[in-house]
């Protein structure tokens, strides 16, 4: 019996039961190759789809800024009418200009009338000297309505606060796909340490099981010490085949992310592994400062609703100028300074010119004023909403970073506890020794340190988690600290 109690602790202190069991279980081979979350980031930057997706809205921003500008397109216009009835040319009116949209409230124009016929009307008669032919230089100017502001610089305005909205909008999609990355990377790392973990176990359990079936053949052990060693053979193979499942499902899971320069899904491959980590790291109280100003300053969704109020108040500025009346004037030099007979003249206002006065104006105003009342109550909404969600953010960077000391600290217990499995696990093998435990404790001893080292695994994966959440609840660009 001595020898056969020699033998299992041979087997028990070489097979590696204690806590460097753990650390032989995070070390890669040098047969696969490390792949980090900064080389799935690289990748997914380069050719994640819905990334590439993200960041069309600021393409589409773009056109949507460009498609204000072509209020401002000059333009040019042309306008022809004949009638001609029994052989006579009752009319021939020729109409031609080209008008420049400018920021300011003013657009000129230049153009050629040019009018012949029998039939013509008084006004539209021109000197024969001049060929029939008039040319016309002015300028359009509110002075009412639109004098401040118009439908198409407001327009142009929304358009170019869009390029801000979608940058945001941006940030955000793209910080949630790699939220999800980071916690599918993680959700890996730990499926594929648990499962070294685990393949260990079961090569240790198969060798115990080896040798005290050896030992009952050689007479120095009992058939229901070898039915122990059987069972527990059998339970780390389940164990390690529960932790394989769980492997391959996240290897699938994390391929989500991953694509080739030509648009094909990458797989997971078996000759990749995780970058083992060291040690937690909490991030200070002064960094949790900076995440809840930068939070306030930068998070996507509280940019969003600045870059809303802002369109709200061009919304208002535009609603506003529609209570005033619209008064246009309208001024053209007549045959100045050139004729039509290429002579040059100088100019002179009050005389050779036509003006105009355009008045426009509502009596009781009902829909203007609706409109200023409703653009008001929408920035009013606004306001409270974004004061809600400032709060709601901060809250929850706060909690997910009292999450992250709370993880760190059961992390430390955690370990001190799988320290102490393993100095239970040692005395129980001197008691073996000393003729005081048998196989059936030293199992039940093994089974918890497998479980609490297998837990430390999970803490330390949860931790990285929770890590990639509060740079995200803290709407940080690429989820780091660093590059915002």
């Amino acid at each position: 019996m001595k020898r056969y109690i020699i033998i299992v602790l041979i087997g028990l202190s070489h097979s590696g039961f204690t806590q460097q069991a753990l650390k032989d279980a995070l070390q890669v081979p040098d047969s696969v190759a490390m792949f980090t979350l900064e080389n799935l980031y690289a990748s997914m930057w380069q050719y994640h789809p819905l990334i590439k997706q993200a960041e069309l809205l600021s393409d589409v921003a773009q056109q949507d800024i460009r498609f204000a500008r072509g209020a401002f397109d000059p333009k040019i216009e042309l306008q022809g009418n004949l009638k001609e009835y029994d052989n006579k040319e009752y009319y021939n009116k020729w109409y031609g200009s080209f008008t420049v949209p400018t920021w300011f409230p003013v657009d000129p124009k230049i153009g050629i009338e040019r009018n012949t016929g029998t039939y013509l009307s008084t006004e539209n008669i021109l000197p024969d000297e001049d060929y029939n032919r008039q040319l016309f230089a002015g300028l359009t100017l509110p002075i009412g309505r639109g004098l401040f502001t118009d439908e198409r610089r407001a327009t142009l305005k929304q358009a170019q606060l869009g390029v801000t909205l979608a940058e945001a909008e941006q940030v955000k999609l793209i910080n949630k796909i790699l939220l999800e990355a980071a916690k599918d990377y993680w959700q890996w790392y730990y499926a594929y340490f648990n499962f070294q973990l685990n393949t260990r176990n079961a090569l240790i359990a198969d060798e115990i099981f080896r040798r005290v079936r050896l030992n009952e053949q050689m007479g120095e052990a009992s058939g229901l010490d070898t039915l122990q060693a059987d069972i527990t053979r059998q339970q780390r193979q389940v164990e390690r085949q529960e932790a394989y499942l769980d492997l391959i499902n996240s290897s699938v899971k994390l391929s989500n992310h991953l694509w080739d320069s030509v648009g094909n899904p990458l797989q997971i491959s078996a000759l990749l592994a995780p970058q083992p980590i060291g040690e937690a790291e909490v991030l200070s109280n002064a960094a949790l400062q900076q995440l809840l100003t930068l939070a306030t300053a930068n998070h996507p969704e509280l940019r969003k609703l600045s870059v809303k109020l802002d369109q709200l108040e061009i919304d208002r500025k535009l609603a506003t100028e529609f209570l005033k009346p619209r008064i246009n004037l309208n001024y053209n030099f007549l045959n100045q300074p050139l004729r039509p007979t290429g002579e040059f003249q100088t100019f002179t206002f009050l005389n050779n010119y036509k003006f105009g006065l355009d008045f426009y104006m509502p009596i009781l105003l009902r829909k203007e004023r609706a409109k200023v009342a409703q653009t008001r109550l929408k920035i009013q909404n606004t306001t409270y909403e974004r004061t809600q969600t400032e709060r709601e953010i901060l809250n929850q960077v706060q909690a997910t970073f009292n999450q992250l000391v709370n993880t760190n600290t059961l992390l430390q217990q955690q370990n001190a506890m799988a320290s102490n499995y393993q100095r239970l696990l040692q005395g129980e093998l001197l008691n073996l020794e000393n003729g005081e435990s048998d196989l059936f404790k030293i199992n039940v001893q093994q089974e918890k340190l497998i479980q609490s080292q297998s837990k430390l695994l999970k803490l330390r994966a949860e931790f990285e988690k929770q890590k990639a959440s509060l740079y995200w609840a803290a709407g940080l660009r690429n989820l780091s600290l660093d590059e915002n």
